[in-house]
């Protein structure tokens, strides 16, 4: 099965993964040809090679410019170069991405920022990506990054989410960044996207509302929403940008480990900024997943297999138990009599889940049940292939 792999132990933003999307081979003037068919003015793209701890890869950067002086009447201007070509303008790239990796904190923009620009809320970006002639699919999971960054700032700033305000020098690079990954994604031909676990950064970010701990807010709400736990490093930088972790939770199947992923083509995707702990990229890895052993006709996948001994919890919590962990998600759920202490009966609860969700899981066991531990333990599985038909 195809496969993208998202390889985040730098954390992940928009221009970054566009940027690594570039380097698996993507052609730069074909992203930039789909780009056009969005009715937005004012931004021309920069793309060039360059290094990041002596790896090599992509720089994506969209330069947001004064819509009324844009000579170029859209999206390219000079300065527009290919991935293969020597990066130039460093002074300017300096100036204008100073913060992270990237530069799309939605709510956190000063009010001269406001005064400045007019800006668009999550509903004007909406009808702006619907009515625009990009494909169904590109339109449908653009709109769905927003509103998932939509969801949690309107949570955060307690106003609804189709009235979120992206401002303009944010909104003109978000929008590009969102609409850009949808379709690269889409001209890598849609493939199952996969990723590592999420590691962010500790310290703190200054912001128009204040300073806040790192993961910053919206972040951290965009990836809770969608049940993705976060583990700090110590690099003292953000790692992952609210887009970044919009796109993580819109196209990422499943979280962990590389497992039977054979690499055909790798990309890196270069971030602005010099870490302290890490090279600061983002590798993507294109290539096929096994998922079947020939000559079996069956599919090979990994599960999270928890367990649990119980003798002190009454049975008929034990079936709550069971109904609201296959509510969850969980895969399977049972629990087989067994002879405990001093000849008590007791019961092992046994719990089937991804292993992504496998912490999820193992916190529902500890607040529903009387255990005080969980064993766990990957299995491989064996499925007959199958399939639905009506």
């Amino acid at each position: 099965m195809r496969a993208l792999y998202l390889d985040i132990f730098s954390g992940i933003s928009g221009d970054m993964f566009i940027g690594a999307m570039l380097d698996l081979g993507i052609d730069a003037h074909q992203l930039e040809h789909e780009l056009r068919k969005l009715p937005l003015r004012g931004y021309h793209l920069h793309t060039a090679r360059g290094q990041k701890a002596s790896i090599s890869g992509v720089k994506f950067q969209v330069h947001v410019t004064d819509e009324e002086h844009d000579d170029n009447g859209g999206n390219h201007a000079p300065g527009h170069h290919h991935p293969h070509e020597p990066e130039q303008g460093h002074e300017h790239q300096q100036k204008h991405h100073e913060h992270s990796h990237a530069h799309e904190h939605h709510q956190h923009r000063s009010d001269h920022d406001h005064e400045q620009h007019h800006g668009r809320n999550f509903s004007e970006i909406k009808q702006l990506i619907a009515q625009s002639s990009l494909s169904d699919w590109v339109k449908q999971r653009s709109i769905a990054v927003f509103e998932r960054i939509a969801i949690a700032e309107g949570r955060i700033h307690d106003v609804p989410a189709e009235q979120v305000h992206f401002h303009e020098v944010g909104a003109v690079d978000s929008i590009v960044d969102i609409v850009g990954a949808c379709i690269t994604l889409e001209l890598l031909g849609k493939p199952r996207v996969l990723a590592a676990p999420v590691v962010e950064g500790t310290g703190w970010i200054d912001c128009a509302h204040g300073r806040f701990p790192i993961p910053a807010p919206a972040t951290l709400a965009i990836l809770g929403a969608r049940k993705i736990p976060v583990s700090q490093s110590e690099e003292p930088n953000e790692l992952v940008t609210p887009t970044g972790a919009a796109l993580l939770a819109e196209f990422v199947e499943n979280f962990g480990p590389m497992r039977n992923l054979t690499a055909q083509k790798i990309g890196f995707g270069l971030g602005q900024r010099d870490n302290k702990t890490r090279p600061n990229v983002l590798r993507a890895i294109l290539g096929d997943v096994l998922q079947q052993s020939s000559p079996h006709d069956w599919e090979l996948d990994t599960v999270a297999v928890l367990e649990a001994n119980l003798d002190d919890l009454n049975p008929e919590i034990l079936g709550y138990f069971v109904e609201q962990a296959l509510t969850a998600g969980a895969l399977e759920v049972f629990y087989t009599p067994v002879q405990m202490k001093k000849n008590r009966p007791g019961a092992l609860l046994t719990l089937l889940c991804a292993e992504s969700e496998a912490d999820r899981f193992c916190e529902l066991i500890f607040q529903e049940t009387s255990t005080f531990g969980v064993r766990r333990h990957a299995a491989e599985r064996r499925k007959l292939t199958r399939e639905f038909t009506s």
